[in-house]
């Protein structure tokens, strides 16, 4: 154990457990022990509690909602990078050149990257759409980019990475950002316009209305049970326009989730509701 952490019973992993997934839908298995000890022994220190029984006891009686967002940022996983699972990102090219055939320009285009984490999903998206079609410019076109992680959100609002980030990028790609000279590399304004960051607990309350033309939520729902999984991705098919698409994680299913979807290529799903027309 290193200097600074706390011991944890198993009366206290199953409290950290319960709260988690009451809270976030996160379902912590018991191989997340070590990494809950890690991650939470800081904030129980920092607090001048003893034991992790006292720190849910606090949140549950006396802590803010600061508090809690802690609590919850201390347990989420993030990793990211840009282009990952390229395959999603061909075919929403192919996908958003179809609607640019068919629509008028100026026309509404919304895709909706749930569980950003940093920001490399989202400004993927919009730097690729860009640089394939520059004619975007002059479309009302708007990239939402929610997490449950108030910390990361932050972050990814800056638009600011290591260069390291284009390790594995063709030249290509890789010029598509602006570098920096302390070796950092910047996501360009036009791109980085088109994204709105906003914390969002995918368990709790949706404000958007939709319809969106397509929803990444890729490597987010591996942390939650089933059941969950059901649930939120059921959610995401009313969220979506007539025949558009969600893309999930290579580990990924539908589950009970999927009546709402057929698939049509690997972790690629359309819409089968062609009813799902709402209010802009």
């Amino acid at each position: 154990m290193e200097q600074g952490e706390l011991s944890l019973s198993e009366r206290e992993f199953a409290r950290i457990k319960a709260r988690v997934y009451k809270v976030a839908g996160i379902a912590l298995s018991d191989a997340k022990r070590t990494l809950v000890v890690s991650r939470l022994s800081k904030i129980v220190r920092a607090l001048g509690l003893v034991s992790f029984d006292a720190y849910i006891d606090y949140l549950e009686r006396s802590g803010s909602a600061d508090d809690g967002q802690d609590f919850v940022n201390a347990l989420t996983t993030n990793l990211t990078r840009f282009y990952r699972e390229d395959h999603h990102f061909e075919h929403l090219r192919s996908y958003v050149g179809k609607l640019i055939s068919e629509r008028p320009r100026g026309t509404r285009l919304r895709i909706w990257s749930a569980g950003c984490s940093t920001g490399q999903e989202p400004y993927t998206i919009g730097l690729d759409l860009l640089s394939a079609f520059p004619d975007l410019k002059r479309w009302d076109f708007k990239i939402l980019a929610t997490d449950i992680d108030t910390a990361v959100i932050a972050k990814a609002a800056l638009g600011v990475y290591p260069e390291s980030e284009l390790s594995g990028l063709s030249p290509e790609r890789a010029r598509l950002f602006e570098k920096s000279a302390d070796g950092s590399i910047r996501i360009p304004a036009a791109a980085r316009e088109l994204v709105s960051f906003k914390p969002l607990n995918l368990i709790g309350a949706w404000p958007m209305k939709g319809p969106f033309d397509a929803i990444f939520c890729r490597n987010v729902a591996i942390y939650f049970d089933k059941p969950t999984q059901g649930e939120v991705f059921g959610r995401f098919s009313k969220m979506l326009a007539p025949e558009a698409f969600l893309y999930i994680g290579h580990s990924e299913n539908l589950g009970s989730g999927g009546d709402g979807f057929r698939l049509v290529g690997k972790t690629i799903y359309q819409s089968r509701d062609k009813l799902n027309k709402r209010a802009a």
